[in-house]
């Protein structure tokens, strides 16, 4: 009985998909026949469970195609079946489009909030493989068109550190940072394994199929209830992630440490100055669990964390006031232990791209009147006996400073 309506559902699949898609919703248990998804692809459930479904759809001769580029259509097609936003109402119109067997859930995506005619003003182009970034960009607009702190979230990003490499070295618009941020922060999409977004490469049905599982239950959660997302916020907002990641410390009243970024502190006997810019803050022990989403921005696989402190890295610029200023006229300089730091141990410095200070001195890294940008490594304290407390402060040459309070 099951094999006759099974191929009763592939042959009306296959003629649908002569008009260039499938609008069958297939059974768990036809999902689980496509030719191409044996039980042990990696993907395999979460290609079942969108099938079933009815988000996404094989090719109608038995197949998935979970390695083939999914396109702009298609992709629009399966945001609209997934989504549960309310449509604005209107029909989207995409010269383009006439006749296309995706017209109608394409105009649908675009009434939810996905993306807008305004955005392909030289047609829709459907058949064109969707890139990460604009992957990227429909999903948080979506969120953002149901939920108006999404957009706060998107505004809060503008100016974070995104945490992949092409931060630093290039390959990511600045206007697609809030974008990338409410991915990376919500956990719908994630970097490489080299810690690249790759904004320009495509996404693969099957990697499609376990996105759309994650947006499924993202959609019905604030933003709030993501620790990563709230990080890169308050990064793009106070250039810290110092309350997220450790509420334990609180800020001296009217002191928060973004009261003395982009102000000069000199360094000891006015050798030089520095000026700060961002503070990253690691709760976690370890290089597996450094307990913020910025760990393998700074925290290499071999470094060693000490039980009694939490590591901060600081992002500042160093101006020397003299010649023959190296590292340890920086070190030796340094007034407060927010003020600067260490290396950044490791080769994260490396792989992302950003300038760190050299192992050892004296190297000629500084130039007397010139601007120098680096990450420094610092900590704070992490456990204190009952009754006491712990300031860590940095005051600005202009009498203003930023102070930090742990207490038991």
């Amino acid at each position: 009985m099951f094999k006759s309506m099974l191929m009763i559902i592939l042959a009306g699949a296959m003629l649908l998909g002569a008009a260039g898609a499938i609008e069958l919703p297939v059974p768990a248990a036809a999902a689980a026949a496509f030719k191409d998804v044996p039980a042990s692809h990696w993907a395999n459930q979460a290609i079942n469970d969108a099938v079933f479904k009815g988000y996404l759809k094989g090719d109608g001769s038995g197949k998935f195609r979970p390695k083939d580029p999914v396109t702009r259509a298609e992709f629009a097609a399966i945001l609209a079946r997934v989504s549960t936003n309310e449509n604005a109402g209107g029909t989207a119109v995409f010269s383009d489009l006439a006749g296309h067997w995706s017209e109608k859930e394409v105009s649908e995506a675009a009434g939810k909030g996905f993306f807008s005619p305004t955005d392909y003003t030289n047609g829709f182009k459907p058949g064109t493989p969707l890139t990460r970034v604009e992957m990227a960009k429909w999903m948080a607009s979506g969120l953002a068109a149901r939920d108006g702190e999404y957009m706060q979230a998107i505004e809060d990003t503008k100016d974070t550190i995104v945490p992949v490499t092409e931060y630093y070295k290039g390959g990511l618009n600045k206007a697609d940072y809030p974008y990338v941020s409410v991915m990376l922060g919500t956990g719908l999409m994630s970097g490489y394994p080299d810690d690249s977004f790759g904004g320009g490469k495509t996404t693969t049905r099957a990697e499609v199929a376990v996105i759309i599982q994650r947006f499924e239950t993202t959609q019905t959660k604030a933003p709030s209830a993501f620790k990563g997302l709230n990080e890169l916020r308050e990064v793009g907002t106070t250039g810290t992630n110092l309350r997220t990641v450790i509420p334990a410390y609180e800020y001296a009243e009217g002191h928060e440490l973004k009261t003395i970024l982009g102000k000069d502190v000199s360094l000891r006997n006015n050798t030089g100055k520095v000026k700060i810019y961002h503070y990253i803050f690691m709760s976690g022990l370890s290089a597996n669990q450094t307990g913020s989403i910025y760990g393998r921005m700074f925290v290499d696989t071999d470094k060693i964390f000490f039980e009694n402190s939490y590591l901060v890295f600081i992002d500042s610029s160093v101006i020397a006031n003299k010649e023959g200023f190296d590292l340890r006229s920086y070190s030796n300089g340094l007034k407060y232990r927010l003020q600067g730091g260490s290396r950044v141990f490791g080769l994260t410095s490396v792989r992302f791209g950003y300038t760190t200070l050299p192992s050892e001195g004296p190297v000629n890294m500084f130039k007397k009147g010139v601007e120098t940008r680096l990450w420094s490594s610092s900590s704070v304290e992490r456990n204190l006996t009952a009754g006491n407390s712990e300031i860590e402060s940095v005051f600005a040459d202009d009498g203003s400073y930023g102070a930090i309070l742990l207490q038991k």
